[in-house]
């Protein structure tokens, strides 16, 4: 029977539910926190006032982190306005180790190769536990409609990339299998055997497909890179509209690719300009 799909909001289980905003139980971490998000949701600077009132705190108390956060360069002020601060930014390149972002400075020209050849989206992606994380993305004037955007994650069992990492890492992919596989969109791979079939099939033919699997209307074809002792590194992309892309045609600019990336990857790991490991995880 056909699994019913799901939003790909609701895809995450929920974080533990914390204070509500304005609460008594909330610490001034939390409404520090509060203030962060706020200023998060915006691109542009935001008032004292408006960020008070969206966070649901006194304008005395928003004034007063806003302070302590500017002085430790999480935040800062612009005139009498605020806007998130360059240390967050340092902060966030480390969520998922020192890999990616050497990953993502080592194989930019790959990435860049890929693109002139195919002139679609392309990605680079690393696995990160049971999802994928996109650490450069490419496009032009056709991009897709895509839930991709760098940074953002993604179940890897629904997307190429990810299909593409966890066809190589028995462990990983069994702990997506157990966590349950629900359905993204009609297409969705939501049986087990089947997933595990399909990942044979990536080991043995070295190429993964999404066909509207993660999102209705986006085809994507993916490769790993392969790193040392034959175990990838990241993944590359090409994704585009359903209604006109065919995946096989860039199969073989896919592997000639991420053949050069490898050859990069285990290059820089030779001189040390790039640590061991995948995604930040040490090399087994």
């Amino acid at each position: 029977m056909r699994a019913t799909a799901i939003p790909p909001e609701h895809t995450n289980p929920p974080h533990p539910a914390g204070p509500s905003p304005g609460s008594e139980q909330q610490t001034a971490v939390d409404k520090a926190l509060v203030l962060l998000k706020s200023l998060a949701e915006h691109d542009r600077e935001v008032g004292v006032s408006e960020l008070a009132r969206r966070a649901c705190l006194t304008k005395s108390t928003a004034f007063r982190l806003l302070g302590i956060l500017q002085r430790n360069e999480l935040v800062e002020r612009v005139g009498s306005n605020y806007r998130l601060g360059a240390q967050l930014f340092d902060i966030g390149n480390r969520v998922y180790g020192p890999t990616p972002p050497l990953l993502q400075e080592w194989l930019l020209p790959h990435l860049a190769d890929l693109y002139e050849l195919t002139h679609e989206t392309v990605h680079l992606a690393v696995l990160h536990g049971t999802e994928i994380v996109y650490v450069n993305k490419i496009h032009g004037h056709r991009a897709a409609r895509s839930p991709s955007r760098i940074g953002a994650r993604l179940p890897a069992y629904c997307t190429a990339v990810g299909k593409a990492l966890l066809a190589f890492d028995h462990d990983a992919a069994e702990a997506a299998i157990e966590a349950g596989l629900p359905a993204l969109t009609e297409y969705t791979l939501t049986d087990a055997d089947r997933l595990r079939a399909e990942l044979r099939r990536i080991r043995r033919d070295g190429i993964a497909y999404d066909r509207q699997e993660a999102t209705l209307g986006l085809i994507c074809v993916a490769v790993p890179v392969m790193g040392p002792l034959g175990r990838p590194v990241a993944a590359l992309s090409v994704a585009g509209a359903d209604h006109r892309f065919a995946p096989s045609r860039y199969a073989d600019a896919l592997r000639r690719v991420a053949y050069e990336a490898a050859r990069a990857v285990v290059a820089a790991r030779a001189r040390g300009a790039l640590p061991s490991g995948r995604g930040g995880q040490p090399e087994a």
